[in-house]
C-alpha cells in the first residue's frame, strides 16, 4: 500500500483486527520512509457493480458515495455511527446479492429511502427531498402528509394487530 503522505511504495502493517461488526479488517500501517502512521479498511467485494443513471450513463458503484449521502441525511441526528455503518453494509450486501452487475440508480435510491425510513424519519425526509427533487414547500407538505399516514397506519397495526 502506498503511503498517503510521502507516496512511498511500501508500508508496513503494524496491527490488524476486525471492525466491531466484522464487516471489514482495520489495519494500522506505518511508512518506513517518513514514519507516518495511518489506518486502512479492507472489505469483501462480492462483485463489481455498475450504477446505471437515469440518463443512461454508467459508472462504478462507490460505497463511499453511498455512505456520504446517508451521513449527510443523518447530520446532527441522534443516530449512532454503528447503526449508520450497519445500514450501509446491509445496503451494499443487498445490492451485491441481487445477482445483477448493473443496477439502476433509482433502485439504490429506493433502498436507501427504505433504510432511512426505519432508522430516522427526519433523515428519510431529507434524503427524499433531494432524491425526489422537491422544488417547493408544497412538495414537502405532500410527502410529509403521506409519511404521517404511513405512521398512523403502522401504529394502528401495532395496537390492533391488523389494519382498520
Amino acid at each position: 500500500m502506498r503511503c498517503p503522505f510521502c507516496s512511498h511504495e511500501d508500508t508496513q502493517v503494524k496491527d490488524s483486527r476486525p471492525t466491531e461488526d466484522s464487516s471489514a479488517i482495520r489495519r494500522r500501517r506505518q511508512c518506513p520512509a517518513c514514519g507516518a502512521r495511518f489506518t486502512t479498511f479492507e472489505r469483501v467485494q462480492l462483485r463489481e457493480l455498475i450504477v446505471v443513471k437515469k440518463s443512461g450513463k454508467r459508472e462504478l458503484f462507490d460505497r463511499d458515495k453511498l455512505e456520504r449521502s446517508v451521513r449527510i441525511s443523518l447530520r446532527k441526528r441522534p443516530v449512532e455511527p454503528e447503526r449508520i455503518e450497519r445500514l450501509v453494509n446491509g445496503l451494499v450486501r443487498r445490492l451485491e446479492s441481487m445477482g445483477e452487475n448493473e443496477i439502476p440508480a433509482n433502485v439504490i435510491g429506493e433502498m436507501v429511502m427504505e433504510g432511512l425510513e426505519t432508522l430516522d424519519p427526519v433523515a428519510y425526509v431529507r434524503f427524499a427531498s433531494v432524491y425526489k427533487n422537491f422544488r417547493e414547500a408544497k412538495d414537502f407538505e405532500t410527502f410529509v402528509g403521506q409519511l404521517g399516514e404511513k405512521i398512523t397506519d403502522r401504529r394502528r397495526l401495532d395496537v390492533w394487530g391488523e389494519r382498520d
